[in-house]
């Protein structure tokens, strides 16, 4: 029983925020199901959730803006075959629920589906506690939350006078799920998340450029404590001024030489995204219909894994009840597998990874990533960088983009180096890194064992959808990408 009590705990939580102050019962949600299974389905479930979110940011010494909201709902789903009927309501009542319930069931039974059935016992999800249950918007009040934006610019100001500017933003969420499926699989979560960023504008001789850090995790936000504030400031400040000396990016076809820690968001865009499920099962992915051929040089492993503690894209249950897992995707070069879905799963007989996620109970889920990462190699990280004869070194990454059917894919680099001789001469600015996703893998020439995981700032959109996500890999060479530049 000691070992089950955080998952009946975030059950009970669950159930005194989301059903019991509704009228809710688990009578009402085996009714649910029972409507929804008038028809032939294959699965259902309902999603209820409760999201309270704070933000602030300080421009310019001054508090410039403040929000707090609170959300909540229920999301009511019925799958038949590859058909989907899904209807949520932001009211938590037992009519909402049941008049949802009742507009799924209007899905037409189609291929192999089956009756669900409904009277099925209860069962709780797999054991698991990544992260507390906190609530990080109760962690501190409003007065030491500005004093901690406050704090954050002093420093910045302090550590050099071409700093013309500073902004500081402070975020902080309290999300709390709860699924129920048909077949009597009952999960819950308690997911605090917070996040600090800071942006600097430097100037000098009339050249403003900006630099940027921050980072957070499922933590509350006593995580922020003057060591890591400052740590913080330091690198958006030393952005900002590497950036006033860097000169025009070369262009052309050139080995590259990546950073550890957030350069990985070129891995999570490039490749992660190729290897979810429901693009594999569709055939538009560059990795369909792979499993077990070479799709990388050897040494590559590549993972996604939730089960990382307090991370930011970790989760205790995914947004279909699923235990989160540690999915080794490529393993030396060779793709092992996809992350799933309940759905595409099915779908493609195979079982679901843990990768069930949704922005909201308004949205549907699909096949997501967590924290996506490469694994270190045996390289010295200064060795591949002194391997370097000519070529880039690219430290920090900004925007980019991918097509997921080609694998293309354009990442623009916020803080980069010119190497010659195997030595940093000067920043650049203005480098993108154009490639195609499948065939950069190939071209891996040396792996550091400096493996670092980013921050804590990861966002990943997909389908107008936007969660949480993680990213890291070591110090990478890779020969012959192409690099888009201003010189």
């Amino acid at each position: 029983m000691i070992s089950t009590e955080p998952t009946l705990a975030r059950l009970a939580v669950a159930q005194q925020l989301l059903l019991e102050p509704h009228g809710l019962t688990e009578a009402h949600l085996r009714e649910a199901f029972s409507r929804m299974a008038a028809h032939d389905v294959d699965d259902a479930d309902l999603y209820f959730q409760y999201t309270r979110s704070e933000g602030w940011s300080l421009e310019e010494g001054i508090v410039k803006s403040g929000s707090f909201s609170i959300d909540q709902g229920v999301g009511v789903r019925a799958l038949s075959g590859e058909k989907t009927a899904f209807a949520y309501s932001d009211a938590l009542t037992p009519d909402a629920l049941l008049g949802a319930a009742s507009t799924v069931r209007s899905i037409a039974a189609a291929g192999q589906s089956r009756r669900i059935k409904v009277d099925a016992p209860q069962i709780i999800a797999p054991i698991r506690e990544l992260y507390r249950p906190f609530d990080p918007i109760a962690s501190l009040d409003s007065a030491a939350k500005v004093s901690l934006l406050e704090r954050a610019e002093r420093l910045a100001r302090a550590r050099d006078p071409r700093v013309v500017q500073v902004m500081v933003g402070l975020a902080a969420e309290y999300d709390v799920v709860m699924i129920a499926r048909a077949d009597g699989t009952r999960a819950a979560d308690v997911r605090p998340l917070v996040r600090m960023s800071v942006t600097v504008i430097a100037e000098q001789n009339g050249r403003r450029e900006v630099g940027s850090s921050g980072g957070g995790g499922r933590y509350d936000l006593l995580y922020f404590n003057d060591e890591l504030v400052a740590s913080y400031v330091e690198k958006a400040v030393q952005g900002a001024l590497l950036n006033l000396e860097a000169r025009p990016a070369p262009a052309g076809e050139m080995t590259v030489v990546l950073g550890p820690g957030w350069p990985g968001v070129l891995l999570h865009e490039a490749i992660g995204h190729g290897l979810e499920g429901d693009f594999n099962r569709k055939g538009s992915s560059a990795f369909a219909g792979r499993i077990g051929e070479r799709v990388a040089a050897k040494g590559v492993t590549v993972l996604d894994d939730g089960t990382l503690p307090d991370r930011r894209g970790s989760l205790n249950v995914d947004d279909e009840g699923c235990a989160s897992q540690r999915n080794v995707l490529i393993e030396d070069g060779i793709l092992k597998g996809y992350i799933q879905d309940s759905l595409n799963a099915r779908l493609m007989k195979v079982a679901p990874t843990g990768n069930g996620r949704r922005e909201s109970y308004a949205h549907l889920p699909m096949p997501r990533m967590t924290n996506t990462y490469m694994l270190a190699g045996q390289d010295d990280p200064q060795a591949i960088i002194a391997s370097l004869d000519k070529g880039l070194y690219a430290v920090n990454f900004g925007g980019g983009q991918v097509d997921i059917t080609s694998g293309k894919f354009v990442f623009s680099a916020s803080e980069a180096w010119w190497v010659e001789g195997g030595k940093l001469q000067y920043p650049v600015k203005g480098a993108t890194l154009v490639g195609n996703g499948p065939d950069v893998l190939t071209r891996v020439s040396m792996i550091g064992n400096d493996l670092e995981l980013d921050t804590g700032v990861g966002v990943c959109g997909k389908e107008g959808q936007s969660v949480p996500v993680g990213v890291g890999q070591p110090t990478l060479r890779i020969e012959g990408l192409t690099v888009g530049g201003t010189a």
